[in-house]
């Protein structure tokens, strides 16, 4: 039987194809690139959709108990995360590579400094390494779009 940490791990991995996938098709078909980027931001809003909805059932076990973070903060959290997801898909590309960035990056902060003691050891450390390889990614599609399309 396979442990929650190693198939957490696993399915985490899994989730970086796609990123990667797009960061390559942009380099090597490049013609291609305006439905390479749309895949891109889309999954980008999934993921992070996705990631947000973590939060949800963490406010729905708080409820009537006393912990650091009150459930009204956590659902809060979860709304804004995903909420951003969805309306940075109405956003045009350069918004869509500020706002995808920074949501990215919020999205750890929230875990490693709000929410840090309702994750396992594992996860925060997981956590760094995938957000790391997204923002890498989200940084590479930026510059370049950037450096094909000017500011």
């Amino acid at each position: 039987m396979i442990s929650v940490a190693r198939l957490a791990i696993l399915v985490g991995i899994a989730g970086l194809i796609p990123f990667l996938i797009g960061v390559a098709g942009l380099f090597l078909v490049p013609q291609h690139s305006v439905t390479i980027l749309s895949w891109f931001y889309l999954y980008s809003a999934g993921i992070l959709a996705f990631m947000a909805g973590i939060y949800w059932p963490i406010a729905m076990q708080l409820d009537n108990c006393s912990y650091p973070q009150s459930p009204l903060v956590t659902m809060l959290l979860s709304q804004v995360f995903f909420v951003t997801a969805g309306l940075g898909l109405l956003l045009a590309t350069p918004g869509q590579i500020v706002l995808y960035t920074i949501a990215y990056i919020g999205l750890y902060i929230a875990d490693a400094k709000w929410m840090r003691l309702y994750w396992p050891a594992w996860y925060l450390k997981m956590r760094l390494v995938l957000t790391s390889v997204v923002m890498a990614c989200q940084v590479t599609v930026g510059v370049w779009y950037f450096m094909i399309h000017g500011a």
